[in-house]
């Protein structure tokens, strides 16, 4: 099992220049956990920079994987690690999440590189094509994958 931080997610969804690196963690959504933090942000950010209907795509799409929702004693565990870690509060209940079901943390976020459990994907640019990983073209190909 894996959890994909909020970068990751928008990264894929709007053909980011580590697009194609994250694609490697999201293409078995059935071994992904996604915290319900996740969602929010994944879809306020694409809602705000692509509009509703690529939000909605994207949506469907993580709704996929198996969401965790953030309960009292998930939350509590999130407020200790971002004692013990200096974590903001939405990296520590993705990380807490991780921790909780035994999943690695795919992410970008400098703040959680040198945690265990962790798998850091450095976020330098590299020059690539874009256009290929559009929330639109995902569902798509998405839908032509499954069964």
């Amino acid at each position: 099992m894996i959890v994909v931080d909020s970068f990751g997610w928008i990264e894929y969804f709007t053909d980011g220049p580590l697009a194609d690196d994250y694609e490697k963690y999201l293409n078995k959504p059935e071994e992904i956990i996604t915290p319900s933090i996740v969602v929010y942000e994944v879809y306020k950010k694409i809602r705000r920079e692509r509009g509703q209907r690529d939000a909605l795509i994207a949506l469907d799409q993580i709704k996929k994987t198996r969401i965790i929702p953030l309960d009292d004693g998930l939350a509590a565990k999130a407020a200790d690690t971002s004692l013990t870690h200096g974590l903001a509060m939405a990296d520590s209940i993705v990380y807490t999440t991780g921790l909780e079901y035994k999943a690695k943390v795919v992410t970008s976020d400098a703040d959680l590189q040198n945690l265990p459990q962790v798998i850091f994907l450095p976020s330098a640019a590299r020059a690539k094509p874009q256009g290929r990983h559009t929330a639109a073209k995902k569902k798509s190909t998405n839908d032509k994958q499954s069964p």
